[in-house]
């Protein structure tokens, strides 16, 4: 699903500096992984890279087999589109529009569908996040909780088969971060695609099949959780 071979990412022009340092691993269909590491270890440049958002300084990044080292920013912005699905912590909603509409907008340029199908395609989204009755709510009048269960409907809109999320739980108090949890993992169970979740806490790390764990740049451990 998803392959980063010996991936470095530099900075600057006059002074280098070097943020990740010949990272490579695999993400495999069906995996529920963690990406976990301390503050400033590269764990958001790496997303940004697996992302498509950031171009590697060298080495390469494989989307479903597809090397995406000489696509141009057209074909990139298509690959990201089609086939990657992003959660972040803050969310990113459209204040001034509804949940519905804002599952509705990576719909409208990607389906050639009439919008009451879309509509409905997105209404049923914002239900099976558990938020019928605030479909037609605008997103700044929802909780943090519902807000971050919008942007899981509309991370899924496009149906991606990779999704990413930016430390989903971080903005969230125990109790509503353990439902967004739950909720991850039943979508990641229903739909079988994989699924990456960077994050701090390393209890919801632990929850994860698979723990990659970034410092300095660097994989410095891959694992399952109670294996040995």
């Amino acid at each position: 699903m998803l392959r980063v071979e010996r991936v470095f990412k530099d900075y600057g022009t006059t002074v280098i500096t070097p943020v990740l340092k010949g990272v490579s691993f695999e993400i495999h269909p069906g995996e529920f992984a963690a990406l976990v590491g301390p503050s400033g270890s590269g764990k958001s440049t790496l997303l940004n890279v697996m992302g498509l958002l950031d171009r590697p300084t060298r080495g390469r990044l494989l989307i479903q087999g597809q090397d995406t080292t000489d696509l141009d920013d057209t074909a990139i912005t298509r690959l990201r589109g089609r086939s990657i699905g992003f959660i972040f912590q803050f969310h990113h909603l459209l204040p001034a529009f509804t949940a519905v509409e804002n599952v509705l907008l990576p719909m409208y340029s990607a389906f050639r569908e009439p919008q009451p199908v879309l509509r409905r395609r997105a209404r049923a989204l914002v239900d099976r996040v558990g938020l019928a009755d605030r479909a037609d709510y605008l997103a700044s009048n929802l909780s943090g909780g519902q807000q971050q269960r919008v942007a899981i409907a509309r991370a899924l809109a496009m149906d991606p088969p990779l999704l990413l999320a930016d430390e989903p739980t971080g903005n969230l108090d125990t109790k509503t971060a353990d439902q967004i949890f739950t909720l991850l993992r039943e979508f990641h169970t229903e739909r079988g695609g994989a699924l990456l979740v960077v994050t701090h806490d390393p209890r919801l790390a632990s929850r994860c099949d698979r723990i990659i764990e970034l410092v300095d740049g660097a994989i410095v451990g891959d694992e399952t959780p109670g294996e040995g």
